[in-house]
């Protein structure tokens, strides 16, 4: 078969996701038990296939975690750039706001409620655009509690993907690094909020005097997480040793439950389907 293209160009189409709806016909048969009249049942189940899924398009759609997991990695690259200035923090809240979206419509088929995440996104991006226009101090308070709780429930509505069943698939495994990645950005916001009512909380090697960075929160954030030790950000209060020690216990529950699992399940399906295991 020639390949489709624009005849006038001489193109290829772009191999853009096309949806085919299915339904199972009605069928009617006797009453069960002897008794009169007869059982209908109507199936009316829908499937929906993406058809060629096996070009980019394809694979992107049926992997959202991949991509939330992506652009957050290459936020982690970008914010040194974006941390200062008015351009700069406009596309840190642009940058924000994607993240926002991507969680929502990764975690939109897992178990729970996702208005909840929806409505905590809202509040967050709402607030956002209020803190880079404002100075007050409760405002931003206000906007790094929201931004956490919304992480939070994130990677919470993502490990109840992860552990709905028992099957192992392409996209569960790139939910695991997504899931990391939101709990270190909830976390670094909680480290916002706890340096703003504990001004001199944290200090660093340089400019000790001076509130830390949100690079440098998300930082010891990751590093704390990832269990592979404090960075050169150091709490020294004791409100704000505790929200580490709870990170740590985090990090370390999340490695031993989630990703042992998924090793386990993955190991145990390879023996189940090897000839002779």
């Amino acid at each position: 078969m020639a390949q489709a293209g624009d005849h006038h160009s001489g193109k290829a189409t772009p191999d853009f996701p096309r949806l085919r709806l299915s339904a199972t016909p009605l069928t009617i048969s006797p009453g069960s038990s002897g008794r009169q009249g007869v059982r209908v049942s109507i199936g009316m189940v829908a499937t929906m296939t993406i058809a060629g899924a096996g070009g980019p398009m394809g694979r992107l759609v049926t992997h959202p975690s991949a991509i939330l997991l992506a652009v957050q990695l290459i936020g982690v690259l970008i914010y040194p750039f974006i941390e200062t200035g008015a351009v700069g923090r406009g596309l840190f809240e642009a940058l924000g706001a994607a993240v926002l979206v991507l969680a929502i419509w990764t975690v939109r088929s897992s178990p729970g409620p996702t208005w909840i995440l929806v409505t905590l996104a809202i509040v967050a991006s709402i607030l956002s655009i209020a803190d880079a226009v404002s100075t007050n101090v409760v405002l931003q308070l206000i906007s790094a509690a929201s931004h956490g709780l919304f992480y939070f429930w994130a990677a919470g509505s993502l490990m109840a993907y992860m552990l709905a069943d028992r099957r192992v698939t392409t996209d569960e495994l790139y939910a695991v690094g997504a899931t990391f990645t939101l709990v270190a950005w909830a976390f670094a916001y909680l480290f916002v909020i706890v340096q703003i009512a504990q001004p001199g909380c944290f200090i660093a090697a340089v400019d000790a005097d001076q509130p830390r960075s949100w690079m440098e929160l998300l930082f010891l954030s990751f590093t704390n997480l990832s269990s592979t030790g404090l960075s050169d950000v150091v709490p020294i209060t004791p409100h704000a040793r505790a929200v580490v020690m709870m990170e740590q216990l985090a990090g370390l529950g999340y490695v031993a439950l989630f990703v042992s699992r998924l090793v386990g399940l993955t190991i145990s399906r390879q023996m189940t389907t090897t000839p002779g295991g």
